[in-house]
């Protein structure tokens, strides 16, 4: 079996959340990879001897690192999927973006084109200041919708793209440096789908991104990242 490079940090009869590193895609993409997330943690549960196939409720890009949910079965998959629609399940987000965002706290709503469905689409994104660094400030992100890449696309409009950003800004047009887009899914709130009771998970910053801080002016004018 391939290195396990993922954390399983909650996992009961139906439901399993990984704590996926940077650089690990969660399914296939058009080029067929078979060392993607889902490939490989259905895999360790083939080696447990459980016979429900993990399915992925939602996704992160492969550049970010963090929290995404799975389920033990199609059944319960779509139990969460709804819960997403119905914006029941609240995500947050860690990220490092470019310059100094003035606003401690605001709500940014615009559409994002959906290129699958070729229209256009609500997004919205709550954000607050958890430091002001040089050159970069450190926000947590609550993407109320679920739009594709929906905070990357929305700090950028708002001129502070994220620090490693090289899809939606130019990562050469910017001082600071950092090998991907600095985005960590940090944080879950759900209610679990069979059983009822509230579930909070948190993941703790990966270490590139943790270096990073370190390795840049650490002073600060705000709250402190967790």
């Amino acid at each position: 079996m391939e290195q396990k490079r993922y954390k399983i940090i909650y996992e009961d009869d139906y439901l399993i959340v990984v704590d996926k590193p940077a650089g690990m895609l969660v399914i296939p993409t058009p080029k067929k990879e078979t060392n993607t997330l889902t490939t490989i943690l259905n895999k360790e549960l083939d080696s447990r001897g459980i016979e429900a196939n993990a399915y992925p409720c939602h996704r992160i890009d492969r550049d970010t690192s963090g929290l995404i949910i799975y389920a033990k079965g199609k059944a319960t998959q779509r139990l969460i999927m709804e819960k997403f629609r119905s914006r029941d399940i609240k995500k947050a987000y860690i990220a490092f973006v470019q310059g100094r965002v003035k606003k401690d706290f605001d709500t940014i709503k615009t559409s994002i084109y959906n290129r699958k469905k070729g229209r256009k689409e609500e997004a919205v994104t709550a954000y607050r200041v958890l430091q002001r660094r040089n050159g970069y400030t450190v926000i947590e992100a609550e993407p109320v919708t679920g739009r594709t890449n929906q905070i990357r696309i929305h700090m950028k409009g708002i001129g502070h793209p994220l620090v490693g950003e090289s899809v939606y800004a130019f990562r050469k047009d910017y001082a600071l440096k950092f090998k991907r887009a600095a985005l960590h899914a940090a944080r879950l709130e759900f209610t679990h789908p069979k059983g009822g009771h509230p579930i909070v998970l948190e993941s703790p910053l990966p270490a590139d991104m943790v270096n990073f801080l370190a390795s840049t002016d650490n002073r600060q004018e705000a709250r402190r990242v967790k």
